[in-house]
């Protein structure tokens, strides 16, 4: 019994191996993020890694040790393991193809594959491979070949095709058998202690990246996979949920439910451009920047705009609920997995049809990628306008529609709309893989570089309605609102999943109908992009009472504060101090204020209170 086991011993080294020689490979493809980190502290990743290597190898080992279990107990002195080779070549396909999504999908999200990038992938497939397009293929692809090279040749050095077996009494082998599936369920387990195994078991260093890269990527999917599909228990209790309300209400408690009143009416045409991926940093204005947003920097000096306001996520799914519905992200969760609980949360498009708005949404590519279409034909949009409004020649990106064209086909339709009209328009151009229909202004040998480039052309396109627009006799009558769905690494390429700079993002108000008085000013205070539903209804005069996550950026007593998350991560910001906590290494990740404790912990409370209620909201919807 004991010699047989061997071949057991042999084939965990062998995944354990595996899995050293991914994560090796994920450390070198981001080497540029470690080189300020002690070399003994890179080495300390593969030592934490070990539990969870173990946990997943212990899972993988599940089918040979009940197979080999089952021999055991017949008369056999050998038996013919040949079929491990199958079972464990469509495991290194598998997990080697994983690996290379992961390394790409941390490139652009700053977190590792989980059940969200899985969906993805099954629901909208086409829309996925755009996404990835913009990834280095030849890096990919050598990648995967290296793993596969490596694990085929290491599984031929040590995982034998024959166990042998040894006389021994009945008793013995019930005995030992036991024993043998014990110690693999508490390897999986992760030991005898209270508490299983966890994301967190692999945390150990104050530099995320190590933390990432000692997390086993196969485990940590499973482990998401799982989680997902579990509505009924909040995974962000940090405290008593009575307390944690109260906290909430007296964060968007006001002294006086008043507003400065910007606007000479209060029935004006309201067109909401919600722009991809346009993060604060793209413009002269916010980031310092040159040449790549000239209208929209232009649009900041002569309407309204607001210099501190975050996005609430990192995904268009989340910055289009934030923005319309003014409701909060959820951690690693996505309120437009479940139409039934999103259909129950109010829109602005709802409150302007039921004040007489002709409501329509216009983007150029498939409407139903992640739930779109239910939330905007769930909320009163009347009138939908997506990739098959368009003809074949027009879908010339990976996308669909060209910005230029959607822009151009909603002014079109404004022109027969009756008035008032509420028209939102997700613009989709600049997104990876950052083609365009034009030459690449800022040039395309790289990402940054299409980046900039697919920027600048949206932002033409904006200039461009613009001077149509303002042809038609409905333009004196609208407001136009411009705001980024999400921000972005890039341009700058040096702003963390964590930090608040890669949440940062514009927010502009411009048009005719904004009094002159207030033509060119700037309002400072920190807030989110799910204020823009109270404040906006605010300068209606429409209640909006029901969006209890938005406060109305244009009430003087308002309290200036944004609250942003990440897969298992959040960050709070009140006036302007941030701080942002890992939920999984249950530590402070970024605090741009640190000597002054008090108001930490305040922060960080807040922070934990506010993404505890929203879930708990979420839950009982």
């Amino acid at each position: 019994m004991f010699k047989s086991l061997i071949f057991f011993v042999r084939y965990f080294i062998f995944w354990l191996l595996y899995f050293a020689i991914d994560r090796f490979i994920f450390m070198f493809i981001f080497h540029k993020k470690l080189r300020d980190i002690p070399f003994s502290e890179k080495v300390y990743t593969f030592y934490h890694a070990l539990r969870l290597d173990l946990s997943m190898t212990a899972y993988i080992a599940v089918i040979p040790l009940l197979v080999y279990t089952f021999w055991y107990f017949t008369k056999r002195e050998k038996v013919n393991f040949n079929w491990i080779g199958k079972y464990n070549g469509t495991l290194i396909l598998l997990f080697s193809l994983i690996s290379i999504i992961n390394f790409n999908i941390y490139r652009e999200w700053g977190s590792k594959i989980n059940a969200r990038a899985i969906g993805f992938a099954i629901t909208t497939p086409n829309e996925s491979l755009a996404s990835s397009a913009s990834s280095p293929i030849f890096l990919t692809l050598l990648t995967f070949l290296v793993l596969l090279g490596a694990a085929f040749y290491l599984h031929f050095i040590l995982v034998k095709k024959q166990v042998s077996f040894t006389k021994t009494p009945i008793w013995a082998k019930v005995i030992l058998s036991i024993l043998i599936l014990g110690i693999n369920f508490l390897f999986i387990r992760g030991g005898t202690s209270t508490a299983p195994n966890t994301q967190s078991m692999a945390f150990f260093s104050e530099h995320q990246i190590l933390n990432h890269a000692s997390l086993n990527t196969e485990w940590n999917l499973m482990s998401s996979i799982l989680a997902s599909s579990k509505t009924d228990k909040n995974p962000y209790m940090y405290g008593d949920q009575r307390q944690a309300e109260l906290t909430i209400k007296e964060l968007y408690t006001v002294k006086k439910d008043t507003t400065i009143s910007i606007l000479d009416t209060d029935r004006p045409n309201v067109v909401i451009f919600l722009l991809e991926s346009f993060t604060a940093d793209l413009t002269k204005t916010l980031g310092n920047e040159n040449g790549i947003t000239p209208n929209l920097d232009s649009l900041a000096k002569n309407g309204i705009l607001f210099n501190r306001i975050y996005a609430t996520g990192n995904r268009t799914d989340k910055g289009l609920i934030g923005t319309l519905a003014g409701f909060p992200t959820l951690g690693i969760g996505s309120i437009v997995k479940w139409p039934e609980k999103m259909q129950k949360i109010p829109a602005i498009s709802q409150k302007l049809y039921q004040h007489g708005y002709q409501t329509s949404f216009y983007y150029g590519g498939e409407s139903e990628f992640d739930n779109y279409k239910a939330f905007i034909l769930g909320h009163d949009y009347k009138k939908l306008v997506d990739r098959n409004s368009f003809s074949k020649k027009d879908m010339n990106s990976k996308w669909g529609a060209y910005d230029d064209l959607v822009f151009n086909k909603q002014l079109d339709d404004a022109n027969q709309t009756k008035q008032p009209f509420f028209s939102t328009i997700l613009s989709l151009t600049n997104h990876e893989p950052f083609e365009l229909p034009v030459a690449h202004k800022f040039g395309d040998s790289d990402n940054v570089q299409k980046f900039k480039s697919t920027a600048f052309y949206t932002d033409s396109c904006i200039g461009a309605y613009l001077n149509n627009a303002k042809k038609q006799s409905w333009y004196k009558n609208t407001l136009f609102i411009f705001i980024a769905d999400h921000g972005h690494p890039l341009p700058k390429n040096n702003h963390e999943i964590y930090e608040p700079q890669r949440y940062h993002i514009p927010l502009i108000l411009y048009g005719e109908v904004i009094k002159k008085a207030y033509r060119g000013k700037s309002f400072g205070q920190t807030g989110s992009q799910q204020d823009l539903a109270a404040t906006l209804l605010a300068q209606l005069n429409i209640p909006s009472t029901e969006f209890t996550w938005s406060k109305n950026l244009l009430n003087p007593y308002a309290k200036h504060f944004a609250y942003f998350s990440w897969d298992n991560g959040f960050g709070f910001i009140k006036d302007q101090h941030t701080v942002t906590f890992d939920n999984i290494g249950k530590k402070t990740l970024y605090n741009d204020k640190p000597a002054d404790t008090a108001q930490t912990n305040e922060i960080l409370k807040i922070g934990q209170s506010y993404l505890q209620s929203a879930y708990h909201q979420f839950i009982n919807l």
